[in-house]
Protein backbone atom coordinates (compact mmCIF):
# COMPACT_ATOMS: atom_id res chain seq x y z
CA UNK A 1 0.00 0.00 0.00
CA UNK A 2 1.05 3.76 -0.53
CA UNK A 3 1.33 6.07 1.91
CA UNK A 4 2.61 8.86 -0.17
CA UNK A 5 -0.66 11.02 0.87
CA UNK A 6 0.21 10.98 4.10
CA UNK A 7 2.08 14.31 5.89
CA UNK A 8 5.32 13.45 8.09
CA UNK A 9 2.84 13.41 10.93
CA UNK A 10 0.37 11.36 10.16
CA UNK A 11 2.90 8.87 9.03
CA UNK A 12 4.46 8.76 12.37
CA UNK A 13 0.68 8.54 13.98
CA UNK A 14 -0.33 5.62 11.60
CA UNK A 15 3.58 3.97 12.39
CA UNK A 16 2.59 4.32 16.00
CA UNK A 17 -0.59 2.33 15.51
CA UNK A 18 0.62 -0.04 13.70
CA UNK A 19 2.92 -1.18 15.77
CA UNK A 20 0.13 -1.34 18.78
CA UNK A 21 -3.23 -0.89 17.67
CA UNK A 22 -4.57 -0.62 21.38
CA UNK A 23 -2.26 2.59 22.07
CA UNK A 24 -4.24 5.29 23.57
CA UNK A 25 -4.23 8.75 22.20
CA UNK A 26 -2.43 10.27 25.23
CA UNK A 27 0.08 7.60 25.03
CA UNK A 28 0.83 8.26 20.79
CA UNK A 29 1.16 12.42 21.87
CA UNK A 30 3.94 11.32 24.75
CA UNK A 31 5.75 8.90 22.30
CA UNK A 32 5.86 11.68 19.43
CA UNK A 33 5.60 14.64 21.35
CA UNK A 34 2.70 15.85 19.98
CA UNK A 35 -0.40 17.79 21.83
CA UNK A 36 -3.04 15.17 21.99
CA UNK A 37 -5.94 17.74 20.03
CA UNK A 38 -3.49 17.12 17.07
CA UNK A 39 -2.94 13.02 17.58
CA UNK A 40 -6.81 13.57 17.43
CA UNK A 41 -7.25 15.16 14.43
CA UNK A 42 -4.70 13.12 12.58
CA UNK A 43 -6.32 9.68 13.81
CA UNK A 44 -9.89 11.52 12.11
CA UNK A 45 -7.94 12.22 8.96
CA UNK A 46 -6.35 8.40 8.85
CA UNK A 47 -9.89 7.02 9.35
CA UNK A 48 -10.93 9.18 6.39
CA UNK A 49 -8.46 7.89 4.37
CA UNK A 50 -9.04 4.52 4.76
CA UNK A 51 -6.01 3.98 6.66
CA UNK A 52 -7.57 3.12 9.99
CA UNK A 53 -11.44 1.52 10.57
CA UNK A 54 -12.99 3.16 12.97
CA UNK A 55 -12.20 3.83 16.85
CA UNK A 56 -10.56 0.65 17.91
CA UNK A 57 -7.66 0.99 15.23
CA UNK A 58 -8.16 -1.52 13.38
CA UNK A 59 -5.82 -1.42 10.57
CA UNK A 60 -7.36 -2.83 6.91
CA UNK A 61 -6.11 -6.04 5.33
CA UNK A 62 -4.26 -5.95 1.89
CA UNK A 63 -5.32 -6.03 -1.61
CA UNK A 64 -8.69 -6.20 -0.67
CA UNK A 65 -11.63 -4.66 -3.39
CA UNK A 66 -15.18 -3.96 -2.75
CA UNK A 67 -17.63 -4.11 -5.47
CA UNK A 68 -20.40 -2.08 -5.42
CA UNK A 69 -23.79 -1.96 -7.42
CA UNK A 70 -25.98 -4.43 -8.97
CA UNK A 71 -27.09 -7.49 -7.79
CA UNK A 72 -29.88 -9.44 -9.36
CA UNK A 73 -31.74 -12.43 -8.66
CA UNK A 74 -31.40 -14.30 -12.58
CA UNK A 75 -34.31 -16.40 -13.42
CA UNK A 76 -33.91 -18.30 -17.02
CA UNK A 77 -36.58 -20.06 -18.89
CA UNK A 78 -36.03 -22.37 -21.75
CA UNK A 79 -38.69 -23.21 -24.27
CA UNK A 80 -39.36 -26.95 -24.69
CA UNK A 81 -40.99 -26.32 -27.56
CA UNK A 82 -40.73 -22.91 -30.13
CA UNK A 83 -42.80 -20.64 -28.32
CA UNK A 84 -46.53 -19.57 -29.15
CA UNK A 85 -47.54 -16.45 -28.33
CA UNK A 86 -50.60 -15.82 -25.89
CA UNK A 87 -50.56 -19.20 -24.96
CA UNK A 88 -49.17 -21.52 -22.05
CA UNK A 89 -45.56 -22.96 -23.23
CA UNK A 90 -43.63 -25.91 -21.13
CA UNK A 91 -39.80 -24.21 -20.50
CA UNK A 92 -37.14 -25.57 -18.11
CA UNK A 93 -35.92 -23.25 -15.88
CA UNK A 94 -33.16 -22.22 -13.59
CA UNK A 95 -32.23 -19.69 -10.74
CA UNK A 96 -28.97 -17.82 -10.65
CA UNK A 97 -27.46 -15.00 -9.13
CA UNK A 98 -26.03 -11.96 -11.51
CA UNK A 99 -25.52 -8.26 -11.55
CA UNK A 100 -22.12 -6.75 -12.76
CA UNK A 101 -20.93 -5.69 -9.59
CA UNK A 102 -22.09 -9.05 -8.13
CA UNK A 103 -20.47 -11.14 -10.60
CA UNK A 104 -17.07 -9.15 -10.77
CA UNK A 105 -17.22 -9.70 -6.51
CA UNK A 106 -18.06 -13.33 -6.86
CA UNK A 107 -14.99 -14.09 -9.69
CA UNK A 108 -12.24 -12.34 -7.19
CA UNK A 109 -13.56 -14.33 -4.26
CA UNK A 110 -12.93 -17.46 -6.08
CA UNK A 111 -9.74 -16.31 -7.15
CA UNK A 112 -9.01 -15.73 -3.66
CA UNK A 113 -9.54 -11.89 -3.70
CA UNK A 114 -11.27 -10.79 -0.27
CA UNK A 115 -14.15 -8.43 -1.14
CA UNK A 116 -16.71 -7.00 0.07
CA UNK A 117 -20.32 -5.70 -1.34
CA UNK A 118 -22.26 -2.65 -1.42
CA UNK A 119 -25.76 -3.05 -2.84
CA UNK A 120 -29.09 -2.95 -2.33
CA UNK A 121 -31.42 -5.91 -1.40
CA UNK A 122 -35.43 -6.46 -0.65
CA UNK A 123 -36.72 -8.15 2.43
CA UNK A 124 -37.92 -11.09 0.80
CA UNK A 125 -36.73 -14.60 -0.36
CA UNK A 126 -34.80 -13.99 -3.35
CA UNK A 127 -33.48 -11.14 -1.45
CA UNK A 128 -32.05 -13.18 1.60
CA UNK A 129 -31.01 -16.20 -0.70
CA UNK A 130 -28.73 -13.76 -2.72
CA UNK A 131 -27.32 -12.47 0.59
CA UNK A 132 -26.29 -16.26 1.52
CA UNK A 133 -24.64 -16.87 -1.61
CA UNK A 134 -22.29 -14.19 -1.04
CA UNK A 135 -21.72 -14.72 2.34
CA UNK A 136 -21.13 -18.67 1.94
CA UNK A 137 -18.26 -16.96 -0.97
CA UNK A 138 -16.22 -15.67 2.17
CA UNK A 139 -18.01 -12.13 0.71
CA UNK A 140 -18.26 -9.57 3.21
CA UNK A 141 -22.14 -8.55 3.21
CA UNK A 142 -21.57 -5.55 5.93
CA UNK A 143 -22.26 -3.02 2.97
CA UNK A 144 -25.56 -4.59 1.89
CA UNK A 145 -28.44 -2.47 2.53
CA UNK A 146 -31.66 -4.12 3.10
CA UNK A 147 -35.03 -2.03 2.10
CA UNK A 148 -38.56 -3.11 3.48
CA UNK A 149 -41.35 -3.27 1.12
CA UNK A 150 -38.93 -3.01 -2.09
CA UNK A 151 -38.38 -6.09 -4.19
CA UNK A 152 -34.41 -7.39 -4.81
CA UNK A 153 -33.52 -6.68 -8.23
CA UNK A 154 -34.69 -9.52 -10.58
CA UNK A 155 -33.72 -10.33 -14.47
CA UNK A 156 -36.47 -12.74 -16.61
CA UNK A 157 -34.81 -13.92 -19.85
CA UNK A 158 -37.25 -16.25 -21.87
CA UNK A 159 -35.34 -18.03 -24.41
CA UNK A 160 -36.51 -19.97 -27.77
CA UNK A 161 -35.88 -24.04 -29.03
CA UNK A 162 -32.66 -21.93 -30.71
CA UNK A 163 -31.53 -20.24 -27.21
CA UNK A 164 -32.50 -17.02 -28.83
CA UNK A 165 -33.71 -14.35 -26.30
CA UNK A 166 -37.79 -14.11 -27.00
CA UNK A 167 -38.02 -11.54 -24.09
CA UNK A 168 -36.52 -10.37 -21.27
CA UNK A 169 -37.93 -8.66 -18.11
CA UNK A 170 -35.92 -6.58 -15.59
CA UNK A 171 -36.86 -5.34 -12.68
CA UNK A 172 -34.58 -2.95 -11.28
CA UNK A 173 -36.17 -0.27 -9.44
CA UNK A 174 -34.41 -1.17 -6.25
CA UNK A 175 -31.59 0.60 -7.26
CA UNK A 176 -33.19 4.13 -7.53
CA UNK A 177 -32.23 4.22 -3.97
CA UNK A 178 -28.79 3.19 -4.21
CA UNK A 179 -27.82 7.42 -3.47
CA UNK A 180 -25.13 8.87 -1.50
CA UNK A 181 -26.50 7.62 2.37
CA UNK A 182 -26.01 4.24 1.10
CA UNK A 183 -22.00 5.49 0.17
CA UNK A 184 -22.16 7.35 3.32
CA UNK A 185 -22.92 4.35 5.24
CA UNK A 186 -20.56 1.78 3.95
CA UNK A 187 -17.59 4.60 3.37
CA UNK A 188 -15.12 3.26 6.09
CA UNK A 189 -15.11 -0.11 4.74
CA UNK A 190 -15.12 1.88 1.19
CA UNK A 191 -12.43 3.75 1.86
CA UNK A 192 -10.21 1.06 3.42
CA UNK A 193 -9.98 -1.09 0.20
CA UNK A 194 -7.32 -1.12 -2.17
CA UNK A 195 -9.71 -1.02 -5.42
CA UNK A 196 -13.29 -0.15 -5.34
CA UNK A 197 -15.24 -1.13 -8.36
CA UNK A 198 -18.78 0.00 -9.30
CA UNK A 199 -21.52 0.13 -11.82
CA UNK A 200 -23.11 2.84 -13.16
CA UNK A 201 -26.59 0.79 -11.65
CA UNK A 202 -26.54 3.43 -8.46
CA UNK A 203 -27.87 6.70 -8.99
CA UNK A 204 -26.08 9.57 -10.67
CA UNK A 205 -25.38 11.25 -7.41
CA UNK A 206 -24.31 8.30 -6.02
CA UNK A 207 -21.16 8.22 -8.72
CA UNK A 208 -20.55 12.11 -8.69
CA UNK A 209 -19.92 11.75 -5.20
CA UNK A 210 -18.12 8.39 -5.44
CA UNK A 211 -15.76 9.94 -7.60
CA UNK A 212 -15.23 13.26 -6.11
CA UNK A 213 -14.47 11.59 -2.74
CA UNK A 214 -12.12 9.25 -4.34
CA UNK A 215 -9.66 12.15 -4.42
CA UNK A 216 -9.49 11.95 -0.64
CA UNK A 217 -8.65 7.71 -0.37
CA UNK A 218 -6.37 5.95 -0.82
CA UNK A 219 -8.18 3.13 -2.71
CA UNK A 220 -7.68 3.25 -7.01
CA UNK A 221 -11.35 3.52 -8.64
CA UNK A 222 -12.70 0.85 -11.17
CA UNK A 223 -16.37 1.72 -12.73
CA UNK A 224 -18.13 -0.12 -15.97
CA UNK A 225 -20.39 1.53 -17.87
CA UNK A 226 -23.06 -1.17 -17.81
CA UNK A 227 -24.91 0.28 -20.74
CA UNK A 228 -25.39 3.08 -22.80
CA UNK A 229 -28.07 4.78 -21.31
CA UNK A 230 -26.39 4.15 -17.94
CA UNK A 231 -22.81 5.43 -18.65
CA UNK A 232 -24.08 8.97 -19.02
CA UNK A 233 -24.72 8.90 -15.32
CA UNK A 234 -20.75 9.65 -14.87
CA UNK A 235 -19.77 13.52 -14.31
CA UNK A 236 -18.72 15.00 -17.66
CA UNK A 237 -14.76 15.06 -16.30
CA UNK A 238 -13.72 11.63 -15.62
CA UNK A 239 -10.55 12.97 -12.92
CA UNK A 240 -11.17 10.31 -10.06
CA UNK A 241 -11.75 7.14 -12.07
CA UNK A 242 -8.14 5.49 -12.26
CA UNK A 243 -9.98 2.51 -14.71
CA UNK A 244 -12.22 2.93 -16.95
CA UNK A 245 -14.21 -0.35 -18.67
CA UNK A 246 -16.99 -0.03 -21.21
CA UNK A 247 -17.85 -0.96 -25.06
CA UNK A 248 -17.99 1.00 -28.23
CA UNK A 249 -21.62 2.11 -27.90
CA UNK A 250 -21.50 3.08 -24.35
CA UNK A 251 -18.27 5.08 -25.50
CA UNK A 252 -19.74 6.95 -27.92
CA UNK A 253 -23.12 7.55 -25.64
CA UNK A 254 -20.73 8.73 -23.30
CA UNK A 255 -18.50 11.18 -25.72
CA UNK A 256 -21.49 12.10 -27.94
CA UNK A 257 -19.60 11.69 -30.75
CA UNK A 258 -19.76 8.98 -33.87
CA UNK A 259 -17.86 7.96 -36.20
CA UNK A 260 -14.98 7.32 -33.74
CA UNK A 261 -12.55 4.46 -34.08
CA UNK A 262 -12.43 2.37 -30.82
CA UNK A 263 -8.40 3.93 -30.44
CA UNK A 264 -10.09 7.61 -30.80
CA UNK A 265 -12.74 7.04 -28.49
CA UNK A 266 -9.94 5.55 -26.00
CA UNK A 267 -7.91 8.75 -26.65
CA UNK A 268 -10.99 10.57 -25.87
CA UNK A 269 -12.16 9.23 -22.52
CA UNK A 270 -8.46 9.91 -21.82
CA UNK A 271 -8.54 13.92 -22.15
CA UNK A 272 -11.46 13.41 -20.61
CA UNK A 273 -9.67 12.63 -17.31
CA UNK A 274 -9.81 8.88 -16.74
CA UNK A 275 -6.59 7.42 -15.52
CA UNK A 276 -6.80 3.91 -17.91
CA UNK A 277 -9.63 2.97 -20.20
CA UNK A 278 -10.20 -0.71 -21.21
CA UNK A 279 -12.12 -0.54 -24.24
CA UNK A 280 -14.08 -4.03 -25.59
CA UNK A 281 -14.62 -5.26 -28.50
CA UNK A 282 -16.17 -8.12 -28.29
CA UNK A 283 -14.49 -10.76 -30.80
CA UNK A 284 -11.88 -8.70 -31.36
CA UNK A 285 -10.34 -8.59 -27.89
CA UNK A 286 -10.24 -5.22 -25.56
CA UNK A 287 -8.50 -1.58 -25.93
CA UNK A 288 -5.89 -0.91 -23.13
CA UNK A 289 -5.27 2.76 -22.96
CA UNK A 290 -2.98 4.54 -21.07
CA UNK A 291 0.63 6.04 -20.21
CA UNK A 292 1.96 3.23 -22.54
CA UNK A 293 -0.86 4.26 -25.63
CA UNK A 294 -3.27 2.60 -26.85
CA UNK A 295 -2.66 -1.53 -27.05
CA UNK A 296 -4.96 -4.33 -28.56
CA UNK A 297 -5.30 -7.15 -26.47
CA UNK A 298 -6.78 -9.77 -28.93
CA UNK A 299 -9.61 -12.46 -27.59
CA UNK A 300 -8.47 -15.93 -26.44
CA UNK A 301 -10.06 -18.57 -28.78
CA UNK A 302 -12.93 -20.65 -26.84
CA UNK A 303 -16.20 -22.83 -27.85
CA UNK A 304 -18.93 -20.22 -26.41
CA UNK A 305 -21.72 -22.13 -24.61
CA UNK A 306 -22.83 -19.37 -23.27
CA UNK A 307 -21.92 -15.52 -23.05
CA UNK A 308 -23.41 -14.08 -20.01
CA UNK A 309 -20.88 -12.68 -17.88
CA UNK A 310 -18.09 -12.69 -19.88
CA UNK A 311 -17.48 -8.68 -19.89
CA UNK A 312 -18.03 -8.91 -15.98
CA UNK A 313 -15.06 -12.01 -15.87
CA UNK A 314 -12.50 -9.52 -18.14
CA UNK A 315 -13.34 -6.91 -15.54
CA UNK A 316 -12.23 -9.47 -12.57
CA UNK A 317 -9.23 -10.59 -14.63
CA UNK A 318 -7.86 -7.33 -14.98
CA UNK A 319 -8.39 -6.30 -11.27
CA UNK A 320 -7.12 -9.25 -10.35
CA UNK A 321 -3.72 -9.24 -12.50
CA UNK A 322 -3.56 -5.89 -11.46
CA UNK A 323 -3.41 -6.30 -7.84
CA UNK A 324 -0.81 -8.99 -8.60
CA UNK A 325 1.14 -5.68 -9.67
CA UNK A 326 0.96 -6.55 -13.71
CA UNK A 327 0.64 -3.90 -16.47
CA UNK A 328 -2.49 -2.72 -17.69
CA UNK A 329 -2.00 -4.78 -21.29
CA UNK A 330 -0.50 -7.51 -19.05
CA UNK A 331 -4.16 -7.31 -16.69
CA UNK A 332 -6.39 -7.19 -19.52
CA UNK A 333 -4.85 -10.08 -21.43
CA UNK A 334 -5.40 -11.88 -18.30
CA UNK A 335 -9.26 -10.69 -18.14
CA UNK A 336 -9.68 -11.97 -21.81
CA UNK A 337 -8.75 -15.41 -20.89
CA UNK A 338 -10.96 -14.96 -18.09
CA UNK A 339 -13.74 -14.12 -20.69
CA UNK A 340 -12.73 -16.82 -22.88
CA UNK A 341 -13.07 -19.42 -19.80
CA UNK A 342 -16.41 -17.58 -18.96
CA UNK A 343 -18.15 -18.29 -22.03
CA UNK A 344 -17.44 -22.19 -22.22
CA UNK A 345 -19.66 -22.28 -19.52
CA UNK A 346 -23.22 -22.48 -18.44
CA UNK A 347 -22.97 -20.20 -15.32
CA UNK A 348 -22.42 -16.50 -15.42
CA UNK A 349 -19.32 -17.23 -13.25
CA UNK A 350 -17.57 -20.24 -14.01
CA UNK A 351 -17.83 -22.71 -11.04
CA UNK A 352 -14.46 -24.64 -11.32
CA UNK A 353 -12.42 -20.60 -10.84
CA UNK A 354 -9.78 -20.49 -8.47
CA UNK A 355 -6.28 -19.03 -8.65
CA UNK A 356 -5.01 -22.48 -9.61
CA UNK A 357 -7.21 -22.97 -12.33
CA UNK A 358 -6.52 -19.43 -14.57
CA UNK A 359 -3.22 -20.53 -14.13
CA UNK A 360 -3.30 -23.55 -15.45
CA UNK A 361 -4.99 -22.62 -18.49
CA UNK A 362 -3.00 -19.44 -18.35
CA UNK A 363 -0.30 -22.07 -19.17
CA UNK A 364 -1.97 -23.77 -21.38
CA UNK A 365 -2.66 -20.87 -23.75
CA UNK A 366 0.76 -19.66 -23.78
CA UNK A 367 2.01 -23.63 -24.60
CA UNK A 368 -0.78 -23.42 -27.57
CA UNK A 369 0.15 -20.31 -28.93
CA UNK A 370 4.37 -20.75 -28.70
CA UNK A 371 3.51 -24.59 -30.39
CA UNK A 372 1.73 -22.71 -33.48
CA UNK A 373 4.27 -19.74 -33.62
CA UNK A 374 6.67 -23.00 -33.58
CA UNK A 375 5.09 -24.67 -36.77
Amino acid sequence: MSDKDLGPQEKAVLDVITANPFIGQAEIASALGLARSTVAAHIVSLGRKGYILGRGYVLPRAKKVICIGGAVVDRKYHAVQPIRPETSNPVTGRRSFGGVARNVCENLARLGVETGMVSLLGEDDAGRALAAHLRNLGIDTAGISWRHGAATAEYVAVLDTDSSLVVGLADMGIFDSLDTRVLESAWPNIAAANWVFCDCNPTSDFLHHLTARRHSARFRLAIDAVSSPKVQRLPERLEGIDLLFLNMDEAVAYLGIRNLSPEDAALALLERGAGEVVLTLGSRGALAAGDDGVILCEAVPCEPVDVTGAGDALIAGTLFSLLSGDSLTGAVRTGCLLAALTTESEASVHQELSAEFLARSMGRIENETGAANVE
